[in-house]
Order: structure tokens, then C-alpha cells, then sequence
């Protein structure tokens, strides 16, 4: 599951013998989050001093470092280069990624407990320097990944995702949108049963 309160109170309650596993995808969305939300304090601070090096570059330090091309690499590079703050957040946003490729969960445990520690640490050492706002989400990432560290850890217990569910979801978007929306109820679930038999594809 994501990491919502009301999903977990209820699973807790009702079924307090099972592991809950918090969704890897769900984690770092909130992780980017956090980036997105350090890339726009900072781009204002830059843009107060007349400064257009970040402006429309704000899904780069979005991507999976590994996935960007040539262009985009050298753009992300400058934006980076500009900005500390928001290369220490990309950095460990990078670095946070790595905890799905640890051996087993004591492995994963001290991962993200340095991970964790790490954080929080960089952000109390550059707040006298850039000023509170400049890494306050990093470390607010930290300590949301401290509170729900047993459902990020039982990931290295079971290896389960919701990968797959959140891959329907998108094609059910999809089927609505290239619809724009069905008044006929009966004649949706119908359609969603074909599913994955649709291939989609962009026209005109």
C-alpha cells in the first residue's frame, strides 16, 4: 500500500498480525516530492537575483539520473552546478534509490538508517548558510521515512510492489481520456474487461 494514514490504522486494526509493505513507487513519488518542493524555494531565491539558469528545467532532477540523455545531462549538470541545496537533494534522492538494491533487510536496515541519519545531519550543517526553508524537505523525507521504516523495510521480506495494479490504473486513465469520460456505465465495465487486448496510440 502508499503510506496512508487511514489504510494503515485500518490494516492495523483488522489485521494486526500481517506485514504491511509500503510501495516502493509510492515512496519515491514522495521522495521526488521533496525535490520538486527544494527546486522551487530555490529557483525563487535565484530568480530574486536576477538569476535564469533553473528556469525550464523542472522535471530534470525528476529523472532517474542513469535514464537522461546527453542533452538533458548537461543541462541537469548546470542546473545543479547553480544551486547546492538542490544538489545535495538530488544527490540523496540518487543515493535513497539504492536502498531497493541492498542484499537482504539487515542490509536494507542500515541503509536507510544511515541514509536517514545522513539527511539530517547535511540539512542542520547548510541551514546556517542557505537558511531554513533552503532543506527543510529533506529533512522532513527523513523523518516521514523514520516513522514508517517497518513498511519500507518488509519490502526485503516479501519483494512485493504494486507495480502491476498502478499499470492498469494508467491504462484505465488512458481508456478515459482518449474517451473524454463514458455516460454509459455498463458499456465502461465492458471496455475494461477488453483491457489488455487495447493498444493505445497517439493519432492526428
Amino acid at each position: 500500500m502508499d503510506m496512508s494514514k487511514s489504510y494503515k490504522a485500518a490494516f492495523e486494526e483488522y489485521l494486526p498480525e500481517i506485514d504491511i509493505v509500503f510501495d516502493r513507487f509510492h515512496i519515491m513519488q514522495i521522495v521526488n516530492k521533496a525535490v520538486d518542493s527544494v527546486r522551487k524555494t530555490q529557483q525563487k531565491n535565484l530568480e530574486k537575483e536576477g538569476v535564469k539558469t533553473m528556469k525550464g528545467g523542472r522535471f530534470l532532477p525528476l529523472y532517474n539520473y542513469e535514464n537522461l540523455d546527453p542533452l538533458k545531462l548537461e543541462r541537469l549538470e548546470a542546473i545543479l552546478q547553480a544551486n547546492k541545496p538542490l544538489f545535495i537533494m538530488h544527490s540523496m534522492k540518487e543515493q535513497l534509490r539504492l536502498l531497493w538494491c541492498q542484499r537482504n533487510e539487515e542490509k536494507a536496515r542500515e541503509f536507510l538508517i544511515d541514509w536517514i541519519f545522513e539527511a539530517i545531519s547535511v540539512t542542520n550543517e547548510l541551514t546556517p548558510m542557505y537558511g531554513q526553508s533552503s532543506l527543510a524537505p529533506l529533512k522532513k523525507l527523513a523523518f516521514t521515512l523514520m516513522r514508517h521504516y517497518r513498511g519500507i523495510l518488509n519490502y526485503f521480506r516479501h519483494f512485493i510492489t504494486n507495480g502491476k495494479a498502478e499499470g492498469i490504473n494508467n491504462k484505465i486513465k488512458t481508456l478515459k481520456r482518449q474517451a473524454y469520460g463514458y455516460r454509459d456505465i455498463e458499456y465502461f465495465k465492458l471496455r475494461l474487461h477488453h483491457l489488455h487486448n487495447q493498444k493505445h496510440q497517439l493519432v492526428g
